[in-house]
């Protein structure tokens, strides 16, 4: 189970690791852990990015995976945060999809994701 969180985890990530370097912005780190199913208040989202921050002499305004990847798989086993609830999420697909054909395809969710 554990490896698997593992690979979810890093795909999420890699979405937003623009320069391929296992690093994101950390403005970015609420869509990755929404994308995971989560869906922290912005007070959790704040102290998930200070725990994260936290070894970091001087924050730089970047994540790296090596230090997300634990972090994030303790929160999904321990379920730390409330999943998105059902309505929300099929509200978020209708407005995604334009076209209203009933689904996204892969290229387009991943352009709203990282820069819409």
């Amino acid at each position: 189970i554990v490896a698997e969180i593992e690979k979810k985890i890093t795909e999420a990530f890699e979405v937003f690791d623009r320069e391929s370097n296992k690093t994101v912005d950390a403005r970015d780190i609420g869509c990755i852990v929404r994308s995971l199913g989560c869906f922290p208040s912005e007070a959790e989202l704040h102290e998930l990015l200070a725990k994260l921050e936290e070894e970091e002499e001087e924050p730089t305004g970047f994540i790296q995976l090596e230090k997300f990847l634990p972090v994030m798989t303790k929160v999904l086993l321990d379920r730390s945060y409330w999943p998105i609830p059902e309505d929300v999420l099929l509200h978020a697909f209708e407005a995604l999809d334009q076209n209203k054909c009933g689904y996204i395809t892969k290229e387009d969710l991943v352009k709203y994701l990282t820069e819409e």
